[in-house]
């Protein structure tokens, strides 16, 4: 897929050819692997960026004492490692002994296709390849202890992503795109991708900025309310649950944890 991406301007026309003559497989067949298994590096994450889930995340006390529910000024990016993806059907290990509080965010990711560094808003979507789902998978015990989020956010399998990675010509309106989860079968989040606080130009353009973004880089844009420490008591996840996330166009993925 990275090859596909990066070299997209000659994919495209070889693929719209050859595809209609090559045989069906049944889905059910096969194993759906995430869509890019192994990034080039680190995928970009974007927290707090739908105004009640910056309310619910600020009422848990799990990022200020003082349980702020004030807006980011500046979009809030870190980091996911590269070893936490895995696929969208797969299970999501539940790391007994290091973490005790699982929850689950559901979100969409953006691909980058033209790389590039300081990208304008305005040629922003001229640097997508695509979008793909992605559960930006946390331990919040270890989101809170370390005050920074790599930890929390990049256990391994912490990271399913696909089933799909959908081409942006296939996307009539992102902003139009539907963002839901389900735990166990309830409803838990679902909200439309133009309640971003910061749109997708606006995080290309701020990442880009000073870090040159590369083809096959993910862009994983926030989460809605509706996340597990939303909730009074917080409801985590345990052994035996299932977290589903569905976007619009994009497909369902579904995972246990084990």
């Amino acid at each position: 897929m990275l090859e596909v991406i990066e070299d997209w301007a000659e994919w495209e026309l070889v693929l719209a050819e050859r595809t209609p003559k090559l045989s069906a497989r049944p889905l059910e067949s096969v194993r759906l692997l995430a869509p890019i298994p192994v990034p080039r590096r680190n995928l970009f994450c974007v927290g707090k960026n739908y105004r009640e889930h910056v309310a619910e995340f600020g009422r848990s006390g799990y990022d200020q004492p003082d349980r702020s529910e004030e807006l980011p000024e500046y979009p809030v990016v870190f980091s996911k490692a590269t070893t936490s993806v895995t696929g969208p059907f797969d299970d999501i290990l539940s790391h007994q002994g290091v973490t005790s509080e699982l929850d689950y965010e559901a979100e969409l990711g953006v691909i980058i296709g033209r790389g590039g560094r300081g990208i304008s808003r305005e040629a922003a979507f001229d640097h997508v390849w695509g979008y793909t789902i992605v559960d930006d998978f946390t331990a919040r015990d270890l989101q809170r202890k370390h005050k920074q989020w790599l930890l929390g956010k990049s256990l391994d399998t912490h990271c399913p992503m696909g089933p799909y990675a959908v081409s942006a010509d296939e996307i009539d309106d992102v902003t139009a795109l539907q963002v839901q989860s389900w735990v166990n079968g309830e409803a838990r989040q679902s909200a439309p991708v133009k309640d971003l606080i910061f749109d997708i130009p606006e995080l290309i353009a701020t990442i880009s900025a000073g870090i040159t973004l590369q083809p096959g880089d993910i862009i994983a844009t926030g989460t809605p309310a509706g996340v597990g420490i939303g909730f009074d008591p917080p409801k985590f996840m345990v052994s035996g649950d299932v977290v589903e996330i569905a976007i619009t166009g994009l497909g369902r993925q579904r995972n246990r944890i084990a």
